[in-house]
């Protein structure tokens, strides 16, 4: 499945409070936001489910991250930050003896979890120097 390709406008106020009161949330919640756009992680999905984009990874044993979650676009755009428990799926490639997590939050629609999703821009060619 392909990655959503949905982007939104970082809102950058409520961006630095939400981790700021994010428990075992960064130190310098600033330097933690340095993106100016979101980028949905999701597989691809329809206007029923929220983008959703990672913001902060919590430190401590609670495993709850702090993510961006959105629906709709430009003035009609909603919002919400929510402090999620990680995905529990695991991929464990036995020929090469590594086990790879789902980043994304539990309970993540579509079900379809990161490393199943392709990147739809990874694909292209972008070495176009020898063309003649």
């Amino acid at each position: 499945m392909l990655q959503c390709t949905a982007v939104a406008g970082t809102p950058f106020v409520e961006a630095l409070v939400a981790l700021a009161d994010m428990e075992g949330g960064p130190d310098h919640p600033q330097e933690a936001l340095a993106r100016d756009f979101l980028l949905c992680e999701l597989g691809e999905h329809d206007e029923s489910t929220e983008h959703a984009a990672h913001l902060c990874a919590a430190e401590g044993r609670d495993d709850r991250d702090l993510w961006f979650l959105w629906a709709g676009s430009s003035t009609h755009r909603v919002y919400r930050f929510a402090t999620l428990p990680l995905c529990l799926a695991t991929l464990h490639d036995f020929d090469r003896g590594s086990i790879r997590r789902c980043p994304l939050f539990f309970g993540h629609r579509p079900r379809t979890h990161s490393f199943q999703v392709t990147d739809p821009l990874g694909a292209l060619d972008t070495d176009d120097t020898d063309a003649s």
